[in-house]
């Protein structure tokens, strides 16, 4: 167990560095992963910054995820469950637009400039509180190879082990502390897993490292 984010980040941040990993910037998938991040990016002296992506929800059942996309409109699509499901190509356009566009709404209320920064040739860490399914991970990887990063790395505290292999074709590399058969959801492994409010969010952005 976590005792809550800022100790999962810790001790995420002490297994980075013990493998010698290195980077010039770690982006949080906002709002639960800014917390987690924070640790990380200060223990390898990096810039920290957010990836935004949102799920695509079926249609009758927007909990149900046919996918996700990232604020640039880099998308992955859950091919199996669109085709049992029978979903129209007309309306999996109309929830990527829309969607995408709620994400570059969420990107903004983060960060000053429009858009990622400029990631060519950098070293990427992206950082979450835990993967489920794996589909925004998916989105957001996907995003940062589009932007021309030289290496990706996914970290998280705790994954499925499901979601985790599904993630591996889009990473560099993959560090989880945990990946328990058990899992059934990210907040059944900390104590303390309460909301992160957009106000919180940012000020994990904002403020100086402490190492």
């Amino acid at each position: 167990m976590f005792d809550d984010r800022t100790d999962a980040g810790e001790r995420l941040a002490a297994k980075l560095e013990s493998r010698g990993f290195e980077a010039d910037i770690v982006l949080g998938i906002p709002r639960g992963a800014l917390p987690v991040a924070r640790p990380v990016a200060d223990a390898l002296d990096a810039d920290l910054d957010v990836v935004v992506a949102r799920k695509m929800g079926a249609p009758k059942n927007p909990e149900l995820a046919l996918g996700a996309v990232a604020s640039d409109g880099s998308v992955w699509y859950n091919e199996d469950l669109i085709e049992r499901l029978g979903v129209s190509d007309e309306y999996l356009e109309e929830i990527r637009e829309e969607e995408a566009n709620n994400a570059r709404e969420k990107a903004d209320r983060y960060r000053e400039t429009v858009g990622l920064p400029d990631l060519q040739g950098k070293r990427v860490i992206v950082v979450d509180d835990g993967v489920a399914t794996g589909a925004t991970a998916m989105a957001c990887l996907r995003q940062i190879r589009n932007s021309g990063a030289a290496f990706v790395a996914l970290a998280v505290p705790v994954g499925s082990p499901r979601g985790i292999d599904d993630l591996e074709t889009e990473a560099d590399e993959i560090i989880a502390l945990r990946t328990p058969q058990s899992f059934r959801a990210v907040g059944q492994f900390y104590r303390t897993f309460g909301q992160v409010s957009d106000e919180e969010a940012v000020g994990y952005l904002e403020r100086e490292g402490t190492e």
